[in-house]
């Protein structure tokens, strides 16, 4: 069965990019207002299927798969990781909002999704509208701050970064159960796994999971650990911040909400920050919901 998205078709889109052409696969529905819907690791465009086509009833919304996920093409990566940086991410959506005819737009992105709309914020200044970060901090302030506890928790950005081919095949030897124990181990779900997580749109994420995806995967958090990190720091010496409303939400038992003080680190980042805190762990559109969206409510619709 596959997941449901009232409302919406599914089709492939190629779109240019720095290093070629790469086809997205991309759910799109809904009128009114834009706004782009940008999943993270190690999930699809499916994760957004409680929020999005509620969204729908209000704006045109539009959910890709990122380059190396779910349906899309999987560039290949090489020495540098630039095509997996988080500018290559968001030059190829933001061609795609461009081809789709929206030249203003919302993002709403989480974990590695919310990478990207922090860098497309920056890059795509004048198609970005606003902005909703889901349950990150940024990755400078990461690196920059890096504790014990920090690099415990978040394990998989150092493991999966390795310039050998150790995640490849340590991954690629069980992937159905890697997906499986990062959902349960990151969220708050316990023994309510297929409750918090639909199987429909869990056997999407391990359909998709496939070597080539395990591959193009690492190079994100390859990416991630150095081109990333190198524009990150070209940004902040220019003095580019988001300029632009941003909404910070965060999983209260997770890592982020306990971890750190999410609206002061973003404040260093951005010039009008809000958010808060909503029940559960790290994958806020599946755990929560209803918090979800009704904060995504009100920022895309009365900035709230």
């Amino acid at each position: 069965m596959s997941v449901s998205f009232p409302g919406f078709e599914a089709r492939d889109v190629e779109v240019g990019s720095p290093d070629g052409s790469v086809r997205l696969r991309v759910r799109t529905g809904g009128a009114g207002p834009a706004v782009l819907l940008v999943h993270g690791y190690p999930e699809t465009g499916a994760m957004w299927h409680r929020v999005a086509p509620a969204l729908a009833e209000t704006h045109t919304v539009v959910v890709p798969d990122l380059r190396g996920y779910g349906a899309s093409d999987r560039p290949p990566g090489d020495a540098s990781h630039a095509a997996y940086s988080k500018r290559a991410m968001g030059a190829d959506l933001a061609a795609l909002m461009a081809q789709l005819g929206h030249a203003s737009y919302a993002v709403v992105g989480h974990d590695r999704g919310a990478r990207v709309a922090h860098r497309m914020a920056l890059d795509h200044a004048g198609a970005v509208e606003r902005v909703a970060v889901l349950d990150i901090v940024p990755t400078r302030h990461v690196f920059e701050t890096l504790d014990a506890r920090v690099a415990l928790a978040y394990d998989h950005w150092f493991f999966l970064a390795s310039e050998s081919d150790l995640p490849e095949v340590l991954v690629g030897a069980a992937p159905e159960h890697w997906l499986r124990t990062k959902l349960a181990q990151w969220s708050g779900a316990g023994d309510r796994f297929d409750e918090v997580f639909a199987p429909e749109a869990v056997a999407e994420y391990v359909a998709s999971f496939d070597a080539a995806s395990v591959h193009a995967t690492a190079e994100d958090y390859r990416a991630g650990a150095t081109v990333d990190l190198e524009h990150d720091e070209a940004s902040w010496t220019a003095g580019e911040r988001v300029r632009v409303p941003l909404l910070a939400l965060w999983g209260e038992a997770g890592l982020v909400g306990r971890g750190y003080d999410p609206l002061e680190v973003w404040r260093a980042y951005a010039d009008d920050v809000r958010g808060h805190g909503v029940p559960g762990g790290h994958f806020l559109p599946e755990e929560a919901p209803a918090e979800t969206l009704a904060a995504l409510r009100g920022f895309l619709t009365h900035g709230g």
